[in-house]
């Protein structure tokens, strides 16, 4: 059986002339998938979105938010008509100065989830906190009263 291999013009290539570095870099350019690339810019901002488990906890609604390398400073969080909002916005600049050269990079990362709460919570009992580099909410449900027994009369 035969098998397909190809060549990319190495120093012992008879064929080698001055534009095959040049071909051969433009074949592995188009190589890499370059036209999937929009598809995978999209991957990365769909990744920026944390993570996020919601259990039900009986008496309780516990959500996790895996945001790790943040500040508790870092966070929003915001309550208004029945929808709970997370939101995150960090902005980040490093400069190196050596003898030579100054570089600064720039780092900006934000997110925002928001979640539709349902009627048997209690929204003003809602307590947070960052442990670990995960955000954890607790979400309260209402007390449910015991139905009152009615004695119904005969006439």
């Amino acid at each position: 059986m035969a098998n397909l291999t190809r060549r990319n013009g190495g120093a012992s290539s008879p064929s080698r002339s001055i534009f095959s570095d040049f071909f051969s870099d433009v074949d592995r350019f188009f190589d890499k998938d370059f036209f999937l690339m929009p598809m995978q810019v999209g991957r990365q901002f769909q990744g920026s979105v944390p993570a996020v488990n919601i259990k039900d906890k009986g008496k309780e609604y516990l959500i996790e938010v895996a945001a790790p390398g943040m500040k508790k400073e870092d966070f929003n969080i915001d309550m208004e008509e029945g929808m709970l909002t997370i939101s995150s916005q960090k902005e980040e600049e490093k400069t190196e100065d050596k003898e030579n050269y100054k570089r600064r990079e720039y780092n900006y990362s934000s997110f925002s989830r928001s979640f539709s709460l349902p009627e048997n919570v209690q929204p003003e009992d809602i307590k947070a906190r960052y442990e670990d580099g995960v955000l954890k909410l607790t979400v309260p449900k209402k007390q449910e009263q015991a139905k009152a027994k009615k004695k119904i009369n005969i006439d």
